[in-house]
């Protein structure tokens, strides 16, 4: 399975880096987009055509948040625009992010998991 935090574990498929940049991998029946670093207006392209494409291919997306330092209302869009394009897990948000979604009440439409594996199994 995987550790604490829902990471794949040793001897299983880790995240592959695409060549958006985004890291990408399957994960317990989902797919998992891995986001990092600050997400707004100039940054945010790479992970909004992952999410877009994702959303397309597969039943279930989870984004594992874990990594994000910064988001503001451009990543906000982002999150609400794939959970309507379908099913979007957001897994273990940073304290930037689970404060963004709770400020402006988006925590109450968006399906919020501590663990990447919670949130695949969810």
């Amino acid at each position: 399975m995987g550790d604490a935090s829902g990471t794949p574990s040793e001897g299983t498929a880790g995240p592959a880096l695409r060549e958006d940049g985004v890291p990408q991998y399957a994960w317990g029946g989902a797919w998992v987009i891995v986001a990092r670093g600050a997400y707004d207006l100039d940054t945010v392209a790479p992970l909004a055509d992952a999410l877009k494409t994702a959303a397309g291919e597969h039943p279930k997306v989870v984004l594992d948040a874990s990594g994000v330092t910064f988001a503001d209302s451009t990543f906000l869009n982002l999150l609400l625009v794939t959970h309507h394009a379908g099913t979007l897990r957001l897994a273990a948000p940073s304290a930037p992010v689970r404060r963004l979604c709770e400020i402006t009440g988006v925590d109450g439409v968006l399906q919020i998991r501590d663990t990447v594996e919670d949130a695949a199994l969810s």
